[in-house]
């Protein structure tokens, strides 16, 4: 696909001239999984490859970023006091009153959001109508 070195993981070697298979599971993500490996094999065929899934928007792509910056802190051990100052700017974290300051409870959010998604979730990602819960 213009170019790009494909690389995937394969448990031996096949003998020359052998075709391989692909395992796909019939899950929730079939529909998925089978676009992608239909996509891949166009693009090792050097045949047209299909369209991809639409674009998150600019808003759920800046979202999804601040989640795993957000993630990031937490599992380096940080607080959420110190995650919101790193990425909302210590200026706008109040002195007094951080236990009920909105950006407490959206940095709590988007770390629970972080976990979401490194627990698997990502793969919604890919879904149509995918929603941030």
């Amino acid at each position: 696909m213009g170019g790009a070195t494909h690389r995937f993981w394969l448990d031996k070697l096949p003998a020359d001239g052998r075709s391989l298979i692909l395992h796909l599971p019939l899950d929730a993500d079939f529909d998925l999984r089978a676009h992608a490996a239909h996509r891949f094999w166009s693009a090792l065929e050097k045949r047209p490859v299909a369209p991809s899934r639409p674009v998150l928007s600019l808003e759920r792509c800046q979202r999804l970023t601040l989640a795993l910056r957000a993630l990031d802190g937490r599992t380096e051990g940080n607080s959420y006091r110190t995650i919101a100052e790193v990425l909302f700017g210590s200026r706008r974290i109040p002195e007094r009153s951080w236990k009920t300051h909105d950006l407490r409870s959206r940095t709590i959010r988007l770390v629970q959001s972080g976990l979401s998604l490194m627990r698997g979730g990502y793969r919604a990602l890919l879904r149509r109508g995918y929603r941030e819960h």
